[in-house]
């Protein structure tokens, strides 16, 4: 029985260390099993994260790839804003140029229209005068008729006779008296028919004391003969005293005012015909009276 006691307290230490070191080899192979499920998981984990890498850095490669297209595009557009900027800032500065020769080119038609407006006016104004003298010229026309014909009727048989001749030409009205009937050859001295022309002439004019005489001696290119140089050293002292011979028979037999009349000579120098033949140099040899508006003789004086 003690050796069985013995026997059992050899046994169950042994039993007990047995069954200890299966518990721990039990255990480790539990815990084997479990770090091999553990790397198993983990190397599972491992690929899915080297293929989640894989797929983020394709994904990043991608994304590099559309980064510089971006980065391209906004170059471009940056490029293409800056030269819209620069256009914009052409058309602004043309717009502004464009405004201000719109600006300036309104200005010239304001000023235009203004100068237009008195130019207007103006021509109002002169069409107005001109009515004005218009209506006085026909005035002075219709009086001047009225005296030409009244010459006329009064010098008819001087006229008719070839005496003299009565012009009318644009309201100033001409007579003029050959030398023949005034004066004879180489004289200043009135002869009694010249006379009696003179009269009827001043008779007329006395009716129209608004007109002036403008009395104008002429002769023809004969020079003054020896015997009578003395006296007329060329023919404009003969031209010009028998114009005065006409003015002082006018003034003195007539009762002309003085300041109605004005004497002048002419000499030779203002023909009316050839001088080659008689007949021309007799026609050069006149007196021309003028009947001018008083105002004007008095200017001439």
């Amino acid at each position: 029985m003690k050796r069985v006691f013995y026997i059992l307290l050899i046994a169950v230490p042994l039993l007990l260390s047995a069954c200890v070191s299966k518990n721990i080899y039990q255990q480790k192979v539990n815990e084997t099993e479990l770090l091999n499920r553990d790397v198993t998981r983990l190397t599972a984990d491992t690929e899915q994260l080297r293929q989640e890498k894989r797929t983020l850095q394709d994904k990043l490669s991608q994304l590099n790839a559309r980064l510089v297209e971006v980065l391209q595009q906004n170059s471009k557009l940056q490029r293409n804003l800056l030269t819209a900027n620069v256009e914009q800032e052409r058309k602004e500065g043309d717009l502004s140029r464009h405004q201000q020769r719109i600006a300036a080119m309104q200005d010239q038609l304001l000023d235009m229209q203004q100068t237009n407006d008195q130019l207007l006016t103006t021509i109002e104004e002169l069409n107005q005068a001109l009515e004005k003298e218009k209506i006085a010229r026909e005035a002075r026309l219709a009086k001047v008729k009225n005296t030409y014909d009244q010459l006329v009727n009064a010098l008819e048989g001087e006229i008719k006779r070839g005496e003299l001749t009565i012009s009318n030409l644009e309201g100033q009205l001409s007579v003029n008296l050959l030398n023949k009937i005034l004066f004879d050859s180489g004289k200043a001295e009135i002869k009694k028919a010249g006379q009696k022309v003179l009269r009827n002439l001043g008779d007329v004019l006395n009716k129209f004391p608004e007109k002036a005489m403008q009395i104008e001696g002429h002769t023809d290119n004969v020079q003054i003969s020896s015997r009578l140089i003395d006296k007329f050293p060329s023919n404009w002292e003969l031209s010009t005293a028998r114009a005065t011979s006409i003015v002082h028979f006018l003034q003195d037999k007539i009762g002309l005012s003085g300041d109605r009349l004005v004497a002048a000579g002419y000499s030779e120098y203002r023909p009316v015909a050839g001088n080659d033949d008689a007949e021309g140099r007799a026609q050069n040899r006149r007196i021309q009276i003028l009947l001018v508006p008083y105002k004007e003789a008095a200017q001439t004086e």
